[in-house]
């Protein structure tokens, strides 16, 4: 004899479903907008994401997002990878579907989805959902756990598979603004790099480059500081790049090696401020780095790139207390951007200073070995300039000189034992030591944040950097990256 139908009981238990349902919605930590349905489906609201579970042969995974709106220029990640995303037929008019296969590598864990828009002016989030193995929604469970005791220590391309040992360090990678949306060097895999980067817990420092052999737009070339600022603000608007502790705009720009698009055109102190500020231009014009990245932005972190120490190739007009072509220039372009930041003030426009400089700091260790750091190699030469570490007292002396600048943070981006002039690498002049030493002088700096050793690892396949590189350890440094370690597991907080 069949049951009699109580459908009101049917009613009230699918009532039940929805409203844990709703409970678990509003306390999983999960971005976005996500809806649950028995069978992998997730139907209201919009966006709608359907999950094909792996087979019982073990096919793969596909993950299906569909839309009331037909997102232009669309990027799907897992756990911050890029993966190719294909629009489909949806079968429904006003709906659009797009579907990826999930990575084999992803199906291990449970990992975050996500979608987003608008990629060709920086990738806007619509949804986000943490997927299991099963293809069924989980809790979300970081990869890591993320670091909590700051450190000084920083690395130049930080291997991703470094043990920090519970600190949180920091990171410098690079991007180019002429290779935006190429392989490695452009936005899709930066984001990849940072998102990595900050699942560790580290800070993250991104130096923005025009192009390979140019560091920034040639002095007067309009349309590059157009292309430039373009690139700029597509990554203060790129929501995959919340994580990004402050962009560096430049680096060693003094150099002829990097103005080899123009060398007749070379990155003057004036142009540099005209490009971050606005110096020079018109008050009311906009077309500068600070008011660019800030209209989009207004907590994204600006840092004056840094220029390179014992270099000659450009002067500046505006003596240093120290009379050496570097600090000159550095003098010069400081007291630029000071006065771009007044005439802006004047003007009403209050975010015009930078939040720090970075900085190039090389150790000279000749007979010095690990004790380089902590003393003083000024040349008469150079009418006293520092040889050596303690340049970067040379570049705070500078810094401090000005209203707008004095007493910002500053971040020494690179630092290890070459000198170019000497030609000798760290591999081979190391000294055990070294880096501690440096460690220790610069804690006697409250304004200096970081010591980034160049570099880790270098990820785009040039050799050359083998000799720099903590990860490969060639000769002497073998030395440098055991003490690396070493120092995360006991030197005391900042």
């Amino acid at each position: 004899m069949s049951r009699p139908s109580r459908p009101w009981l049917r009613r009230a238990g699918w009532a039940l479903v929805v409203l844990a349902v709703a409970v678990l919605y509003w306390l999983l930590p999960i971005r976005g907008q996500v809806s649950i349905a028995p069978g992998g489906v997730w139907e209201e609201p919009w966006p709608r994401w359907r999950v094909s579970p792996t087979n019982e042969r073990g096919g793969p995974t596909t993950v299906q997002i569909s839309d009331v709106v037909g997102w232009p220029h669309v990027l799907a990640t897992v756990d911050g990878q890029p993966v190719s995303v294909q629009l489909r037929a949806s079968g429904s008019p006003g709906v659009y579907t797009w579907a990826f296969v999930l990575p084999a590598s992803a199906d291990g864990a449970p990992v975050e989805v996500a979608f987003y828009h608008s990629c060709n002016t920086g990738c806007l989030r619509r949804s986000s959902i943490i997927l299991g193995a099963d293809g069924a929604t989980g809790r979300a469970t970081p990869s890591s756990q993320l670091a909590s005791a700051p450190t000084h220590l920083c690395a130049v391309e930080a291997n991703p598979e470094r043990d920090w040992h519970g600190r949180s360090g920091w990171d410098v990678t690079l991007t180019y603004a002429r290779l935006a949306d190429q392989a490695h060097w452009g936005i899709d895999d930066l984001a990849w790099r940072v998102q990595r980067a900050t699942a560790q817990g580290l800070r993250v420092l991104v130096r923005v480059d025009y192009d390979q052999g140019q560091s920034l737009p040639p002095a007067g070339d309009e349309r590059a500081l157009a292309l430039y600022l373009d690139y700029l603000r597509r990554l203060a608007r790129d929501q995959r790049l919340a994580g990004v502790y402050g962009y560096v705009l430049g680096n060693g720009f003094n150099e002829l090696g990097s103005n080899s698009l123009d060398p007749q055109q070379p990155v003057t102190p004036a142009w540099y401020a005209r490009l971050f500020n606005g110096y020079g231009a018109p008050a009311a014009q906009g077309d500068n780095a600070v008011q660019v990245v800030r209209a989009e932005n207004p907590q994204v972190r600006l840092l004056v790139g840094p220029v390179r120490p014992w270099v000659d190739d450009q002067d500046g007009a505006q003596p240093a207390p120290i009379d050496a072509p570097w600090l000159n220039y550095f003098h010069s372009l400081a007291a630029a951007l000071d006065a771009g930041v007044q005439a802006k003030q004047a003007a009403g426009y209050a975010l015009a200073a930078p939040d720090g400089f970075a900085l190039h700091a090389p150790g000279r260790v000749g007979d010095l070995g690990a004790a380089e750091p902590q003393s003083d190699q000024r040349r008469p030469e150079w009418n006293g300039a520092q040889a050596g570490f303690r340049v970067y007292r040379d570049w705070l002396e500078i810094i401090n000189a000005f209203p707008s600048t004095r007493g910002l943070p500053v971040f020494i981006t690179s630092t290890n034992t070459f000198v170019a002039a000497e030609g000798v690498t760290p591999a081979d002049n190391y000294p055990a030591g070294w880096l501690s030493a440096a460690l220790a002088e610069i804690g006697q700096a409250p304004q200096v944040q970081a010591l980034c050793w160049f570099l880790d690892q270098d990820r785009s396949g040039d050799a050359r950097w083998d000799d720099f590189s903590l990860t490969a350890r060639s000769g002497r440094l073998v030395d440098a990256a055991a003490e690396f370690d070493a120092l995360l597991q006991t030197a005391p907080q900042p």
